[in-house]
């Protein structure tokens, strides 16, 4: 196994930890409140019909469904807890909105990843580079600390990852761990496919020289 495959198979090993004992049920916006759900989980592509149709408890029943995995992509992205959950609440709200324009020609899920991901960076850009750079080095405190707490020890994977700037994040996580193409990112973060290479180039240099020096250490 190469180091970059032990990295991500670390990253994968902490969320789906985190995944499993999370309980989700204290976000504010809870999916189920939407005029009741399903009981019984439908096929996807009849939930996606219906909901463009304008059947509300199917969009609840095929949001409820991705929650968990939007959330937990938000938060490898922002390795924030508090932004991830407003993330992830907005992006389900831009979906309710949107659901109309939904045209299938990506999975629904890359459809929600496409929203997050366009949240985070306009977020991104709202903020002064100052700002933002502090709220992320806090952020990462506290998800060491949370994960310290959960494991009794904090992965050099999760350092390395916290230290990439969420520009060069996001298209490595849609690259490396989602398994997406260097042409569908482009599309999911509206960006030339040449930033797209420059950019995941830019993150393995980073990610390759941070492993390093920690196996130094």
């Amino acid at each position: 196994m190469t180091l970059l495959q032990l990295f991500f198979a670390t990253i994968k090993k902490v969320f789906y930890t985190n995944e499993r004992n999370k309980k989700f049920n204290r976000l504010s916006y809870n999916i189920n409140n939407m005029k009741g759900a399903f009981t019984l989980v439908q096929d996807e592509t009849i939930l996606i019909k219906q909901a463009i149709r304008g059947d509300s408890r199917a969009l609840s029943e095929l949001l409820r469904q991705h929650y968990s995995f939007l959330y937990q992509y938000v938060l490898k992205v922002t390795m924030n807890k508090a932004r991830a959950e407003d993330v992830t609440q907005e992006t389900m709200l831009k979906a309710i909105e949107k659901i109309s324009t939904f045209q299938g020609k990506a999975k629904f899920s890359t459809w929600l990843i496409t929203i997050a991901s366009r949240l985070v960076v306009d977020r991104i850009r709202r903020n002064e580079r100052e700002k933002q750079w502090l709220q992320e080095e806090q952020s990462l405190r506290a998800m060491r600390y949370d994960t310290l707490q959960r494991m009794n020890e904090w992965p050099e994977a999760l350092q390395a990852l916290g230290e990439l700037h969420s520009d060069i994040r996001i298209p490595v996580l849609l690259k490396y761990y989602y398994g997406y193409a260097q042409e569908e990112i482009s599309t999911m973060l509206d960006i030339p496919v040449g930033t797209v290479k420059s950019r995941l180039h830019n993150g393995l240099k980073q990610l390759r020289k941070e492993l390093t020096e920690h196996e130094e250490a």
